[in-house]
C-alpha cells in the first residue's frame, strides 16, 4: 500500500475528483461569464442542462456527425488492418519493410497529419482543383471530385478517411499478432482433415481472432468518440458541418458556457464507459474461469 499510495491518491484528485466536479458544474447554471468567473453564485438545476442539450438540433447533429465518423473510422480501419495483416499472415521477403510503411503513420501525430490532409482534401473544383480532387482530374476521374468535408451531410465521413490511414496499421499489427498466435498444430490438423486454405482460415484461424476484434473495436471505438485535434486541424470549430461533441466542448467553455461544457463532457464520459464497462467485465470473467 505504501509503494502503491502516491499513484492512488493521484489518480483519486486528478481523475475522479475532477469527473466528480465537473459533473458537479454540469448541473448548475454556470452558462454566463458572471457565474463562470465566480462573481455571481452558481445554483443546482440537476439535470436541465442536460435535457436542453439532448433536445437541442445543434447538439443531436454533433451526435450524429460523431456516429457517422464512428462508422466509417471503426469499419474503414478494421477492413483494412484485418486485410493487411491477412496478406501478411504468411512470411514474405521484405515482410519488415511492409509493416514499417503500414505502421508509419502511427508515428504521425493527427495535427500534423491533419494539415496535410486538409490540402489533400481541398473541395476546390475543375481549373482550381488541388490535393485528390486534381488528382482525379488528371488520371480522367473527374466525377469522382467531390467537396470532402465541406460537404454539410457527409463531410465528417471525409475527415475519418485520415484516421482510417493512420490507424490501419495498428489494426494490422493487433491482427497480425493473433495470426501468429495461432498454433501451428491446428493448422496442421485442418490441413490434414482435407480443409482448402479458405477452409482453414474460414472454420479454424478465424474465429480464434475474436478476442483481436474485441480489442480492436474497444480501442478504435473509444477513440473515434472524443476525436477533435483532427478535425480541428482540417477544419476548424466554426464548422458546422464537421461539428462533434468534442468541439461542442470547446465552443461552449469559449463562450463561458461552462455547465454546457461539462454536461457534454460528462455525456461522452457515459459513451465511452458503455463501451469499456462490458469489455472489462468480460475480461474480468475470462481471467477468473482460467
Amino acid at each position: 500500500m505504501l509503494l502503491i499510495s502516491p499513484s492512488l491518491v493521484v489518480l483519486a484528485v486528478f481523475v475522479y475528483g475532477l469527473i466528480a466536479v465537473n459533473i458537479r458544474t454540469s448541473m448548475t447554471d454556470a452558462n454566463d461569464a458572471a457565474i463562470a468567473t465566480g462573481r455571481e453564485p452558481a445554483t443546482f438545476v440537476g439535470l436541465e442542462n442536460y435535457v436542453r442539450l439532448l433536445q437541442d438540433a445543434d447538439f443531436q447533429h454533433s451526435l450524429a456527425n460523431m456516429l457517422l465518423y464512428t462508422v466509417v473510422f471503426l469499419g474503414g480501419a478494421l477492413a483494412v488492418g484485418f486485410v493487411w495483416a491477412w496478406l501478411l499472415d504468411k512470411p514474405i521477403k521484405g515482410e519488415g519493410i511492409f509493416r514499417s510503411v503500414y505502421l508509419f503513420p502511427m508515428a504521425v501525430s493527427f495535427v500534423a497529419s491533419g494539415v496535410v490532409w486538409r490540402w489533400l482534401l481541398n473541395s476546390n473544383q475543375g481549373d482550381n482543383a488541388s490535393g485528390l480532387n486534381r488528382l482525379f482530374e488528371m488520371v480522367g476521374l473527374g466525377f469522382l471530385q467531390n467537396p470532402w468535408w465541406s460537404d454539410p451531410r457527409w463531410g465528417i465521413a471525409a475527415i475519418a478517411l485520415p484516421a482510417v490511414w493512420q490507424l490501419a496499421g495498428y489494426v494490422m499489427a493487433l491482427f497480425l499478432a493473433g495470426f501468429r498466435g495461432v498454433p501451428e498444430e491446428l493448422r496442421e490438423a485442418g490441413r490434414m482433415d482435407g480443409a482448402s486454405e479458405w477452409k482453414l482460415y474460414r472454420y479454424v484461424i478465424f474465429p480464434q481472432l475474436s478476442p483481436v476484434l474485441l480489442s480492436a473495436l474497444i480501442i478504435i471505438g473509444h477513440m473515434s468518440l472524443k476525436v477533435f485535434d483532427l478535425i480541428l486541424s482540417i477544419a476548424d470549430s466554426s464548422n458546422y458541418s464537421t461539428k462533434v461533441p468534442a468541439v461542442d466542448v470547446l465552443q461552449y467553455k469559449s463562450s463561458f458556457a461552462y455547465a454546457d461544457a461539462a454536461a457534454v463532457g460528462t455525456i461522452l464520459l457515459l459513451l465511452v464507459a458503455l463501451l469499456i464497462i462490458p469489455y472489462l467485465v468480460r475480461t474480468a470473467r475470462a481471467e477468473k474461469t482460467r
